[in-house]
């Protein structure tokens, strides 16, 4: 099943028959027949098994990796069709780890957009220290740090930070919180949501973890086999009549139960 998005207002990522096949690969393609929109401001959330094609779907969007057969759209125009550098620089990226540069220090590596972008040192001073304090980080205490000095939780901080520098109207999000503890992975789930309402951004964040997505999206896609098999708002989601919905929602149950 392809599910078609509800009307929310302005489309600002748009899929169109999009498939992926590896080029070396012969057997069935990581993605096939993908049709999907996400609004702007919306928080969707790429919800999957390991090797459901999530992060693939994902990487299309910067053209880290690009399409088979199809077009992707970012308000209306190919991304194919535009610039690789100016349209990643457009669109903040965030990975497990924070994917941070480590002989820079924090400071550097939150600034790092805006100083390619040429904004003036003044400017990007001042940029750093307002997304360090966004993400909870004194600038003061932690900018001169280098990111092996900061725990894992930290660097994720900086990571967003990083992303949000250059002020992109999209951020992506490849399951940056899947190596943290439990309790850090908890507050920073807290604070994301928190984040990601007071910012409207469109976002797109992936992960395994139904409880993750619940907390975090506004509407869950759910992919299988390189398909999209559920499309829901939240309250709609667990509702949705799918032996692959069926599954998370089982194993949701079962946790819950287990912490009760």
């Amino acid at each position: 099943m392809n599910a078609k998005a509800e009307d929310h207002g302005e489309v600002t990522i748009a899929f169109r028959g999009v498939e992926y096949c590896v080029p070396t690969r012969v057997n069935a393609p990581i993605l096939s027949q993908i049709d999907l929109e996400i609004a702007a401001g919306e928080t969707v959330v790429l919800l999957g098994r390991s090797g459901s094609g999530k992060t693939t779907l994902l990487k299309l969007v910067n053209r880290l990796l690009r399409p088979t057969a199809g077009k992707i759209l970012l308000k209306g125009k190919e991304v194919d069709a535009l610039d690789p550098i100016r349209l990643r620089r457009g669109i903040g990226y965030v990975i497990q780890e924070g994917g941070l540069f480590p002989h820079y220090s924090v400071a550097e590596n939150v600034g790092l957009v805006p100083g390619l972008e040429g904004w003036e040192a003044g400017r990007i001073a001042a940029r750093v220290e307002e997304m360090m304090r966004l993400v909870g980080l004194e600038p003061g205490e932690f900018g001169r740090r280098k990111p092996r000095e900061l725990s894992g939780g930290q660097r994720q901080r900086v990571g967003v930070a990083r992303a949000l520098a250059a002020d992109p109207p999209i951020l992506l999000m490849d399951e940056p919180f899947g190596a943290l503890d439990p309790v850090t992975r908890a507050e920073l789930q807290r604070e994301f949501a928190n984040l990601a309402k007071r910012l409207g951004k469109t976002i797109v964040f992936v992960t395994h973890d139904l409880r993750e997505a619940m907390k975090l999206g506004s509407r869950i896609v759910l992919l299988a086999a390189g398909e999209i098999v559920a499309d829901a708002r939240l309250q709609d989601f667990l509702k949705t009549d799918h032996p692959e919905v069926r599954a998370f929602a089982a194993s949701f149950e079962m946790e819950n139960g287990a912490r009760a």
